[in-house]
C-alpha cells in the first residue's frame, strides 16, 4: 500500500464545541429547531448552514456520508475510518468552523477563532501524528488574523483558511497583503475553502435555491473567482513564497482557467495596476499553486500533461455526502492512466510538501 496524506478531509466538531460556544456566548449562539423540524445552530441571529433562499446550503442531516461504518464523531472513529481507507495522514478543514471568516462582530469572531483553533490543535494532538488542523481566523480583520495565525501555528496547525472572496473585499486587496506577508513569514500555507450557506458572497448561485443545483456551482465558481484575484491581482508576485491552495472542486478546470488567464494577461494584463507580472502558469511551475483533485475525475491525465504533477493532492472530502468513502483512495491506487511517480506525488508527497508534513 502507498503513502496516502489526504489533504482535505474535515473535522465535525460536535456536541463539545458548540456546547462550549452556547456557554461562553449566549447572547451570539442557540441552537433551535428550524421551520422544517430539524436542528440547526444560529451564530449572530443566521444560521450555519442555511439550507434555504438563494445560495442555499446543505440541510444539516443530509450532510455526512451514510456509508456503513462509517463514524466520525469520535478520534476513534476518524482514525478508523482513515485505516478503513488506508490513509496515513489526514488534514482537517473545520465544518462549523467554517463559518468564522463571515462573523461580524469583531470580537465575537476573534473569540470564535481562538476556540476553534485551540479545539482542533487538541484533537489532532491526540491522534499520534495522524490528524493535521487548519486554523480559523477572522480574515476581514487583518490584525488580528495574523496574531491568531500565529497562535495557531505554535500550535501545530499546518494550514491557515480563506475563503474565496471576503464580505467587503477580493482576496488581492492590498489591505489583505500584511496577513499574506505574515504567512510566509511563518511558512503557513493557506487553503482557498469555501461552503454554501455560510453567508460569504454569492458567486453565481445567487440563481438557485436547490441546494443541489449550488452545489454545483458553487465551489468551481468561488475558486475561479479566488484564482482571478490570486493571480491577476498580483498576490504572488508580491509575496512569492507564498503557497495557496484551490480545494475542493477538482483539477479539470485548471488547465482551462489557467490559458484563460493567460490569454487575459497577454493581451490586456497591464489593465490591472499592481497586478500579475509572469504567464500565469509560471505561478504553478515555481511551486506557488496547489489544488486538490477528485480521485476518479476523468481529466486527471490530461491535467498532468499541461501542467504537470507537482501541484495536485489527493483529498477525500471524508465524511462529506459527497465523497466517496470508504473507496476514495481506490481509483488514484489502481487506475492505469497515471504513472507510477504522478501517483506518488499526488497521493502523499505534494501534500507532505504543502503542509510541511515532512
Amino acid at each position: 500500500m502507498p503513502t496516502i496524506v489526504d489533504a482535505d478531509a474535515h473535522m465535525v466538531e460536535g456536541a463539545s464545541l458548540a456546547g462550549e460556544m452556547l456557554s461562553r456566548w449566549p447572547d451570539h449562539v442557540r441552537i433551535a429547531q428550524a421551520a422544517d423540524g430539524s436542528p440547526g445552530i444560529w451564530l449572530e441571529g443566521r444560521r450555519y448552514p442555511d439550507p434555504e433562499g438563494p445560495g442555499a446550503g446543505c440541510p444539516p442531516q443530509h450532510g455526512l456520508t451514510s456509508a456503513d461504518g462509517a463514524n466520525p464523531h469520535t478520534l476513534e472513529g476518524m482514525l478508523a475510518d482513515a485505516d478503513r481507507e488506508g490513509i496515513d495522514r489526514m488534514v482537517l478543514f473545520p465544518s462549523l468552523g467554517l463559518a468564522g471568516p463571515t462573523l461580524r462582530d469583531p470580537d465575537f469572531a476573534a473569540q470564535f477563532a481562538a476556540l476553534y483553533n485551540e479545539f482542533a490543535a487538541d484533537y489532532c494532538k491526540q491522534s499520534g501524528g495522524r490528524l493535521f488542523g487548519v486554523a480559523v481566523v477572522p480574515n476581514e480583520h487583518v490584525e488580528t488574523s495574523i496574531r491568531l495565525m500565529s497562535e495557531a501555528k505554535q500550535a501545530g496547525l499546518v494550514c491557515t483558511l480563506v475563503p474565496p472572496a471576503l464580505a467587503t473585499r477580493n482576496l488581492d486587496h492590498p489591505d489583505l497583503d500584511p496577513f499574506y506577508a505574515a504567512a510566509v513569514d511563518l511558512d503557513m500555507p493557506i487553503g482557498i475553502h469555501g461552503a454554501p450557506g455560510v453567508h460569504l458572497p454569492k458567486i453565481g448561485v445567487d440563481r438557485f435555491t436547490n441546494y443541489i443545483q449550488v452545489h454545483c456551482v458553487s465551489f468551481p465558481f468561488d475558486q475561479m473567482a479566488a484564482m482571478t484575484s490570486i493571480i491577476s491581482g498580483g498576490v504572488l508576485d508580491r509575496h512569492p513564497k507564498l503557497r495557496v491552495a484551490f480545494l475542493e472542486s477538482g483539477v479539470g478546470w485548471i488547465p482551462y482557467f489557467i490559458d484563460r488567464l493567460h490569454e487575459h494577461w497577454e493581451k490586456r494584463g497591464s489593465w490591472i495596476e499592481n497586478g500579475w507580472q509572469r504567464y500565469p502558469r509560471e505561478y504553478v511551475e515555481r511551486g506557488q499553486i496547489y489544488a486538490s483533485c477528485e480521485p476518479e475525475e476523468p481529466m486527471l491525465p490530461a491535467v498532468i500533461d499541461d501542467l504537470g504533477a507537482d501541484f495536485v493532492m489527493y483529498a477525500s472530502d471524508y465524511p462529506h455526502w459527497d465523497g466517496d468513502f470508504p473507496d476514495s483512495t481506490r481509483p488514484l491506487r489502481t487506475r492505469t492512466d497515471i504513472d507510477d511517480d504522478a501517483r506518488r506525488k499526488i497521493l502523499a508527497a505534494n501534500a507532505e510538501r504543502f503542509y510541511r508534513l515532512v
